[in-house]
């Protein structure tokens, strides 16, 4: 493994990886009203963009990343719209 690929394969990562604590703290405490929902809608947006590319280039890192970002910051972005949408029917 030459060194681009691996400071490559490192930012992947550590850019996935880093989505791993968020997605806890949400399902922990069953909140996400201080996330952003308009942040969340447009990088996972731009993650699916990301996968896209990654497909089209046949690049298997970019794809296996984004397929792993897409889903932890998914699963954020739809506890946010569900825990939101819970919350907001209870205060009714």
């Amino acid at each position: 493994m030459n060194v681009l690929s691996l400071i490559g394969m490192s930012a992947a990562l550590c850019t996935t990886v880093a989505f791993v604590p968020q997605v806890w703290q949400v399902w922990r405490s069953r909140s996400a009203k201080d996330i952003s929902l308009g942040m969340y809608l447009i990088f996972v947006t731009g993650v699916g963009l990301w996968l896209v590319y990654g497909f089209m280039l046949g690049d298997w890192p970019l794809i296996l990343a984004n397929t792993v970002t897409l889903a932890l910051a998914g699963a954020v972005l739809v506890m946010k719209i569900y825990f939101d949408l819970r919350r907001n029917k209870k205060s009714e």
